[in-house]
């Protein structure tokens, strides 16, 4: 495995993060055991939950579930805890029976300090390196939640503030409130890209390079359009979303077919490879059902493309020209 460090920290990270979301709906208790310890093993020291993740099945939620699963394989010892870095996220309302009016989604110190207490306690540990912000929340109050992050911080219950699905100009305005602050600030945002969905190379991705931000990529493999085989999958979720498709995108899906197929590679590798490829991107999340798809995962971090193949990629998967302004002005 490789290691990078976490945007301007001094804190070295796995370049994939094992994400947890399938634990506890997709993959059994006893299974994500097994992914979890195979993954320490493999070199990846990057996990990422969120309080929301997990479900009975059927469609009914249990908000916390994951979270419960990771509490309970750190429980087991043998150091477990302690060769994780551990991030998880709060935003979403948990409970569906409670309809106060500070219980829908949004950030606020007091949803901060509730929910991380909760986390904590089901995750069986007395503190989180990463506490991510899910969501932008377009009232949020700068000086509110910045000054209960430090508060957490100086507890030793947070290590690093983050964020999850922020725009370009919220990481900037976050960067000017710290900076009042004399605070660190965020340290890395959690953002969707992938071949498929390029346009946070127009801002985004500038904006957290001068920023000094960490970037960690969700659906990497665009909910599986970019893993194996995607145009033959006939039941499930991505069967849904290939149906989606339009014939100019089955079209896209087939020629990276075709070109992975060339280079020997799996596409769901060639897809991680490509992000890992971009010096703006601290790691991508992979969210293994199983331990073979873990192990296939991990060879993503040895392929090194070419100028040739990253030039086809371009051709298949046209982005949005570079940054901005100048992608779209002279």
């Amino acid at each position: 495995m490789k290691y990078t460090k976490l945007g301007k920290t001094g804190l070295r990270v796995s370049r994939l993060v094992l994400g947890t979301m399938n634990f506890g709906s997709r993959v059994e208790e006893k299974d994500a055991f097994a992914i979890m310890d195979r993954a320490l093993e493999l070199g990846i020291n990057f996990f990422d939950t969120a309080n929301v993740y997990g479900s009975l099945g059927g469609g009914e939620q249990q908000h916390g579930r994951t979270e419960e699963i990771v509490g309970r394989w750190f429980a087991q010892g043998g150091h477990r805890r302690e060769k994780v870095v551990l991030a998880t996220k709060f935003y979403q309302q948990m409970d569906n029976t409670l309809d106060g009016p500070n219980d829908a989604p949004g950030v606020s110190a007091y949803k901060l300090y509730r929910s991380l207490a909760a986390s904590l306690k089901r995750l069986q540990t007395d503190h989180v390196e990463l506490y991510q912000m899910h969501h932008i929340d377009h009232g949020i109050n700068w000086e509110e939640i910045f000054g209960a992050y430090e508060n957490m911080i100086a507890q030793g219950k947070v290590y690093y503030a983050a964020s999850s699905n922020f725009g370009a100009r919220h990481l900037a305005y976050a960067d000017a409130a710290a900076e009042k602050r004399h605070f660190l600030g965020l340290v890395s945002e959690q953002h969707f890209y992938n071949l498929l969905n390029r346009l946070p190379e127009l801002e985004l991705l500038p904006t957290a390079q001068d920023l000094g931000l960490g970037v960690i990529v969700w659906s990497p493999l665009a909910g599986g359009l970019l893993a194996d085989d995607a145009l033959s999958v006939t039941a499930g979720r991505r069967a849904e979303r290939v149906k989606r498709l339009s014939p100019s995108q089955r079209q896209q899906i087939a020629d990276y077919a075709d070109l992975c197929h060339e280079l020997g590679e799996s596409e769901s590798n060639v897809a991680l490879a490509w992000i890992l490829h971009n010096p703006a991107i601290t790691a991508p999340i992979i969210g293994p059902s199983s331990l073979a798809q873990l192990e296939e995962a991990v060879h993503a971090v040895d392929i090194q493309l070419s100028a040739d193949t990253l030039a086809r990629l371009d051709k298949i998967f046209p982005g949005p020209g570079g940054p901005a302004p100048e992608a779209y002005a002279w």
